[in-house]
C-alpha cells in the first residue's frame, strides 16, 4: 500500500500551499468530550499544563450557524492553544463555521469522523463519514479555501466491517489529498450499531501498530493516535512513531497525570504546578464564574479527580460533590474541600 507517486503529490501540494504545518501543542493533546470538554474544564486543565492543546466540545454546524454562535465559540484567552471541533458534513456549511472559528482566534479547526453516537450518525456527520471520504476531502477542502489556520480530521481505525487497512489507507489519501493539516486516529474502530458510545471506547480492540504502519505510508501527515493512554511514558513510547499523542478520559478523571506534560514534552525547564497552586489558580476564575451568574458546580465537577490517590482525595471528592451542587454554594466549599487535602494551605 506504500504508494510513492500518492505521497509525493501530497508533499507537493502541501510545499506549494504551506500547509501540513502542525498545531501549536499539538505533540501533546487533550480529546474532545462531549459534555466534559467545556470551557470550565479547559481552564482547569490549563493551569496543568500551559503547552498542551485543548479541544472544544463537538460542536455542530446547525448550531453555528442556527443558534447562539457566540456561547458555543466563547473560550477565555488563557485557553489557547485551542482547537475547535466540528460535526457537519456540508462542505459550505463547514467552510461557514471554520470562518467563524478562524474570526474567533480559534488555533485549529477539526472535523469529528470518530463520534458512532446515533444523534450524530443522524446528523451525517461522525464516524459513519469514513464510509464516504469524498465528502470528507470536500469538507477539507472547502474550508481549506476560506481560511488559513489548520484544518485537521479526528478519524477511527474503521467501521463495522470496513475495517482493512486498505480501508483506512484510501480515507487518509483522500482527506490528505484535499489538503488536511493533521490527523487524529483513534486507534479503535467504531461499530455503528450494537454497541454503545461507551463501549465503542472500550470494546474494539485498540491496534496502535495499524496508526504507526499509516504514518510509515504518509510521512508528511502530521499524525496523533488517540485510544487507551493513560501516562506519559506510554505517551513517550508512541512519540517513537507518530508526531502527537491525544490523551482522553485519563486526562479527565485523573487530571494532574497531564502535570509534566510541559516540561517531558515542550520545556525541560518548564516547572511543575502543585495540585495546590492549581487550585489557588482557579480561584479567580471561580470567583468571575458566580459574579456571572453561573453555579459553582459548573467548575468543581472538572476538579473532582485532582487529588485522585492522595491521600484525602476522597474526602476532596465527596466534599465538592455534595456541597458544590448547592444553590448558594461559594469559594467556601472550595476552601472546605481543599482543607481535607492540603491541610495546611494559607487559603486567601
Amino acid at each position: 500500500m506504500r504508494l510513492a507517486d500518492d505521497n509525493n503529490a501530497i508533499a507537493s501540494k502541501a510545499t506549494h500551499q504551506n500547509t501540513l504545518r502542525p498545531t501549536p501543542g499539538s505533540r501533546i493533546s487533550v480529546a474532545p468530550m462531549m459534555a466534559w470538554t467545556t470551557r470550565e474544564q479547559r481552564y482547569f486543565m490549563r493551569q496543568i499544563s500551559r503547552s498542551a492543546l485543548l479541544y472544544t466540545e463537538m460542536v455542530t454546524t446547525g448550531a453555528l450557524i442556527h443558534g447562539d454562535r457566540t456561547r458555543f465559540l466563547a473560550y477565555h484567552a488563557d485557553e489557547h492553544p485551542i482547537a475547535l471541533q466540528l460535526g457537519g458534513s456540508d462542505p459550505a456549511a463547514m467552510a461557514e463555521c471554520a470562518v467563524m472559528a478562524e474570526t474567533h482566534g480559534y488555533d485549529e479547526v477539526n472535523i469529528n469522523v470518530g463520534c458512532p453516537s446515533d444523534r450524530v450518525q443522524n446528523g451525517t456527520f461522525g464516524a459513519c463519514l469514513m464510509g464516504e471520504p469524498q465528502k470528507v476531502a470536500d469538507c477539507v477542502a472547502a474550508m481549506k479555501a476560506r481560511v488559513s489556520i489548520p484544518v485537521t480530521v479526528k478519524t477511527r481505525i474503521g467501521i463495522d466491517n470496513q475495517d482493512s487497512y486498505e480501508f483506512l489507507y484510501s480515507f487518509t489519501r483522500a482527506i490528505a489529498t484535499a489538503g488536511a493539516d493533521a490527523l487524529i486516529v483513534h486507534a479503535r474502530k467504531a461499530w455503528l450499531s450494537g454497541l454503545s458510545p461507551k463501549e465503542n471506547r472500550e470494546v474494539p480492540p485498540l491496534d496502535y501498530a495499524r496508526v504507526h504502519t499509516l504514518k510509515r505510508d504518509f510521512p508528511a501527515l502530521p499524525m496523533s493516535i488517540n485510544g487507551g493512554i493513560v501516562d506519559l511514558d506510554t505517551a513517550a513510547v508512541q512519540l517513537e512513531h507518530v508526531d502527537g499523542v491525544m490523551i482522553g478520559r485519563e486526562a479527565y478523571k485523573n487530571p494532574y497525570v497531564m502535570a509534566e506534560v510541559d516540561r517531558r514534552f515542550f520545556d525541560a525547564h518548564a516547572a511543575v504546578p502543585a495540585r495546590g497552586d492549581i487550585v489557588a489558580n482557579m480561584r479567580g476564575f471561580i470567583a468571575d464564574h458566580l459574579a456571572a451568574g453561573g453555579a459553582l458546580k459548573d467548575v468543581t465537577r472538572h476538579m473532582l479527580g485532582l487529588y485522585h490517590g492522595q491521600p484525602g482525595g476522597r474526602a476532596w471528592r465527596r466534599v465538592l460533590s455534595e456541597q458544590g451542587h448547592k444553590k448558594d454554594a461559594d469559594l467556601n466549599v472550595l476552601d472546605a474541600a481543599l482543607a481535607r487535602v492540603e491541610p495546611t494551605e494559607a487559603v486567601a
